[in-house]
């Protein structure tokens, strides 16, 4: 069975609705203690780091996917915004521009499996106007996104284009995973 790294909703829900049996165990990492200048090597680095606490805390029989995403506009790094002025201010930025979502992927799979990817994906926002975001913004959902936004809740009202792969933008590439587990699927004797 995987383990998901990760307290994530939206990557669980991915999880259940590809039919991947998993179960979650949050890895506890201090994001704030990982850094790096590229957003790429960011979320490779927290995806490992989260992974690897996870699978040292389950042991070996087990496969596990850690993962974390973030959102970078004119190149800015967006996380989580921290409370509603900064959510309301990044879609301000953010309304009728681009911004590409970045990532990362590791999956554990005792001491010698490791796979490590990075995935991006070009979004483009609509024009909306400050209403609009004020609005969103007060449904409470940005706050619990990288990007301030989920695509597959109100936020997808705002996405006009993707280009690359739909459930990256949710939290995980579901095709990558699915190479992955293909190549090596997880043990099941535990």
């Amino acid at each position: 069975m995987l383990v998901l790294a990760s307290a994530s909703p939206a990557r669980r829900r991915l999880l259940e609705q590809a039919g991947i049996a998993h179960r979650v165990r949050v890895s506890g990492v201090d994001e704030s203690s990982v850094v790096a200048a590229d957003p790429g090597q960011l979320v490779q680095r927290l995806a490992v780091a989260k992974a690897e606490a996870v699978a040292a805390a389950e042991g070996e029989a087990v496969a596990v996917l850690g993962c974390d995403s973030v959102l970078v506009v004119e190149g800015e790094v967006y996380g989580k915004p921290r409370d509603r002025e900064e959510a309301i201010a990044r879609w301000l930025r953010m309304a009728g521009g681009e911004g590409v979502l970045y990532t990362g992927h590791a999956l554990l799979q005792g001491l010698a499996e490791t796979r490590v990817a990075v995935v991006s994906t070009t979004l483009a926002f609509a024009a909306v106007d400050r209403p609009e975001i004020e609005a969103y913004v007060a449904s409470g959902e940005p706050l619990r996104c990288a990007g301030g936004f989920a695509l597959e809740g109100r936020g997808g009202l705002f996405v006009e284009r993707i280009e690359g792969c739909f459930s990256n933008v949710i939290g995980l590439s579901l095709p990558l995973l699915r190479r992955w587990l293909s190549a090596c699927p997880p043990r099941t004797d535990r």
